[in-house]
């Protein structure tokens, strides 16, 4: 299986065989993912002597994150699948999250992933899997819609802050490890058989930034 990532400021790649991880490989870098992704999964290949075709199974981020990065990684692995035929996984940040903190324990967490202008990404993990829609909150101000029990655990982004009204356990952590724990987490689930016939699809929880342009659009001739 090979996975990767680039939906925050990195391009970050790693071979799975067996449930083991044999080569990763990641960059911090703010831009110019989308011409560094390929050359880092061929190279990532050929570290393990492998090509194309001995791939049975990609893994993606799928974010919450970058808009442009999730889109790169997310149509890369759908064109390699479609063209490989094998299947395609999308694994969140929330996931690579929980799996960083406290790998495979299962229970309830609440994660939180930094968003921009001091806000937060959140979403509940029960038993590793995703329940319920994520959030965009303020850390400082958490919505008692939450509806966190003592049982649960906040992890992640100002996970003190978080918990704190809940009386909650929290730690304080960040995804690591991303695309390594991405293809351990998808191996998982093929070899459950759970969620296998969903095709990975950007992750949005915020609407753009980007807006239409002010001026007319230029006319089209006949």
């Amino acid at each position: 299986m090979l996975a990767f990532d680039t939906s925050g400021p990195w391009c970050s790649a790693a071979l799975c065989l067996d449930g083991a991880i044999r080569h990763r490989h990641h960059i911090d870098m703010a831009r110019g993912q989308a011409e560094a992704l390929m050359p880092m999964l061929g190279a990532v290949l050929a570290a393990d002597g492998a090509g194309w075709s001995d791939l049975g199974a990609i893994a993606v981020g799928v974010g919450p994150g970058n808009f442009t990065g999730i889109r790169i990684s997310v149509a890369a692995a759908r064109g390699l699948a479609l063209g490989l035929t094998c299947p395609a996984i999308g694994v969140s940040l929330f996931e690579v999250l929980g799996d960083t903190v406290a790998p495979a324990d299962g229970g309830a967490k609440l994660c939180s992933i930094q968003a921009p202008r001091g806000l937060a990404y959140v979403q509940l993990l029960r038993d590793g899997a995703p329940e319920g829609p994520p959030q965009l909150i303020d850390p400082s101000a958490p919505p008692p819609g939450l509806a966190l029990t003592g049982a649960m655990q906040v992890i992640g982004h100002r996970a003190e802050e978080v918990a704190r009204p809940f009386g909650l356990r929290w730690i304080d952590a960040a995804p690591a490890d991303i695309a390594a724990r991405i293809a351990l987490v998808a191996a998982r689930r093929l070899h459950s058989g759970a969620r296998q016939a969903e095709r990975p699809a950007p992750l949005y929880v915020r609407p753009a930034d980007a807006a239409p342009p002010r001026e007319a659009p230029v006319p089209i001739l006949p």
